[in-house]
């Protein structure tokens, strides 16, 4: 079958590897049918996230179920699913506490598409076929009446802006949102966008890139242009700021602009080994900071839950569509969001 596969920087090939095969009954195999590509996959295929090729590349997809174990009860063949991109069983401690982020009878961070993370290729979604363990647990039953191109990202980077926004939403109704964008690329943008759905009073998304402004413009939200580095004083205090620029520079803006007792989630961590932060500032202030990590299972069904309500569009974030087949280009174009569909794919 077909694999596209990161074999170093900005080199990408398409493989003919063996097709995966169920290895025990709880497994299912899935064809992807709609993949957008996630923020970290084009850091990935730019080399800076420093990852050693090759492995099988792509995480996030909506597709169809081709195939099931017999311990799998609740899907069957042709039904359309959205995989989350974490490894998790559904049944340990860790994830009954909604940690699937971190499922402990598989290496940690094991996940589709990068397989340097936990040293286990379990395949990526731009691939032809993937196998889902636990299928069971893992699977989300698409919602009837949708198009995949609105639910291929919730495996990732949609669930992941979602709730870094909703938790701070929920305890502070109509609050004022800062979200700085840069090398999150989406992920802030889905931010913005999802506080907008979660009754935000005002969001306001800063960024020292056009189209991102642009973007968010268009998304409906506030944007201020920021100087390039985002080296500049706050403009305002507020409730809750996300930082989704990941810079030494973003996050020190990001923590002057939260107001007293409030909040700062940075959406990523740092490729280097620490990260300066202005503690005591943070202190005086008393300002929370929280570093997510989404547990893409645990967490999808609200997420998506608002997305067939029609408060929340991922798919307002695509910037650009191109067939399956030329992933092995198009996953290199530095625009916002690019979605990947097999032919016939709404």
């Amino acid at each position: 079958m077909r694999q596209l596969t990161y074999v170093g920087p900005k080199v990408l090939e398409w493989w003919d590897v063996p097709a995966p095969r169920l290895q025990n009954n709880g497994d299912a195999l899935i064809e992807p049918l709609a993949v957008t590509r996630c923020d970290l996959d084009l850091v990935i295929v730019n080399g800076a996230s420093g990852l050693p090729g090759p492995f099988a590349i792509g995480h996030e997809t909506a597709g169809r179920v081709v195939e099931v174990g017999d311990a799998v009860k609740g899907f069957k063949p042709g039904d359309l699913v959205i995989v989350p991109f974490q490894i998790s069983c559904g049944a340990c401690e860790r994830c009954r506490r909604g940690h699937t982020n971190a499922y402990t009878a598989v290496p940690f961070r094991s996940s589709f598409g990068m397989k340097p993370l936990s040293g286990v290729e379990y395949g990526g979604v731009l691939s032809d076929l993937i196998r889902v363990p636990f299928a069971e647990h893992m699977l989300v039953k698409h919602p009837q009446g949708h198009a995949l191109s609105q639910t291929a990202a919730l495996a990732d980077g949609a669930t992941d802006g979602f709730v870094a926004v909703a938790a701070w939403m929920c305890a502070r109704p109509g609050a004022d949102v800062l979200v700085i964008g840069g090398a999150g690329q989406s992920v802030g943008l889905f931010a913005g966008h999802a506080a907008q759905g979660l009754g935000a009073r005002r969001v306001v998304y800063l960024d020292d890139n056009s189209e991102r402004l642009a973007k968010a413009k268009e998304l409906g939200l506030g944007v201020s242009p920021a100087p390039p580095g985002l080296v500049m004083d706050p403009i305002g205090l507020f409730a809750v700021v996300i930082d989704a620029a990941a810079t030494d520079a973003s996050i020190a803006l990001a923590l002057r602009s939260v107001e007293h007792n409030g909040v700062c989630q940075r959406m990523y961590g740092d490729f280097k080994e620490t990260t300066p932060v202005a503690l005591r500032l943070m202190y005086g202030v008393g300002t929370t900071l929280k570093v997510s990590r989404v547990n893409a299972r645990a967490e999808m069904p609200d997420c998506l839950a608002h997305v067939t309500a029609g408060q929340y569009h991922p798919e307002y974030v695509l910037t650009r569509r191109v067939a399956f087949e030329d992933a092995h280009e198009a996953i290199m174009d530095p625009t916002i969001k690019v979605l990947f569909v097999q032919d016939g794919v709404e």
